[in-house]
């Protein structure tokens, strides 16, 4: 039987990353198709539950199933191709599916955080995320023994993070907000992920550019710290 696999992306979304992260991992070939959040075609309204990406478009002979939610997405994945990207042994995936979800928890937080309307809210969103890499980096301090998550093999919680860490390659060319300070097994894991093929390959090469767009557009506390920061230098105008 023939299995074709369709992404349906958003060009900045890091759930979509995850799935693109594994399929990558995997070597398995798939096809990606970018949809407008914004102005949601009737196509993707029909198929998505929730109206949101990512979604896993599996055709098969004449059918054809839709997967929604990335973390189902990446089980599926685990359960039908090869190379695995969890490991063995119940206790350890089990642990790995919490950091996952952790994960997402590090994403809403990252939300807060651009989103924050002013000074107050931002300090606080910035605090809190601090707090939340500083368990992280706890969590590496006890169990890492390599450049991954689980020591030299790469994994799925690698493939949820590259996509987190790439939010603080563009911070980073604000501002120095010091969510990351004092964490140095977190920047080297940061360091790792941002090298990896896949992780490189996830998004587009104008990510960045869109990303930073996306940012100044929020009308929120930091989008008024990229607009002084253009005012003050000529080459962000342009950016």
């Amino acid at each position: 039987m023939t299995v074709r696999l369709t992404l349906v992306s958003h060009h900045l979304c890091p759930y979509v990353q995850r799935a693109a992260i594994s399929l990558a991992e995997k070597g398995v070939r798939f096809e990606r198709v970018d949809v407008d959040l914004s102005d949601k075609p009737d196509w993707f309204r029909a198929i998505s539950p929730l109206g949101k990406v990512p979604l896993l478009r599996v055709r098969h002979d004449h059918s054809e199933e839709v997967i929604f939610e990335s973390a189902v997405i990446l089980e599926f994945l685990e359960e039908t191709e090869a190379n695995p990207l969890h490991p063995v042994d119940p206790l350890a995936r089990a642990r790995h599916r919490a950091w996952i979800e952790f994960g997402s928890a590090i994403l809403n937080a990252i939300g807060r955080f651009y989103s924050a309307a002013d000074q107050a809210a931002f300090l606080h969103e910035s605090s809190g995320l601090s707090e939340m890499f500083a368990r992280v980096e706890a969590e590496l301090a006890v169990r890492q023994s390599g450049p991954w998550f689980a020591g030299e093999r790469f994994s799925l919680v690698d493939a949820v993070y590259g996509p987190i860490f790439r939010y603080f390659d563009t911070f980073d060319r604000i501002g120095d907000f010091g969510i990351l300070d004092g964490k140095p097994l977190v920047q080297a894991w940061r360091e790792a992920l941002n090298k990896r093929k896949s992780v490189k390959q996830a998004v587009g090469a104008d990510y960045p550019q869109r990303l930073h767009a996306f940012l100044r557009a929020k009308g929120s506390y930091l989008s008024e710290i990229i607009r002084l920061q253009a005012l003050a230098t000529p080459q962000a105008r342009s950016a």
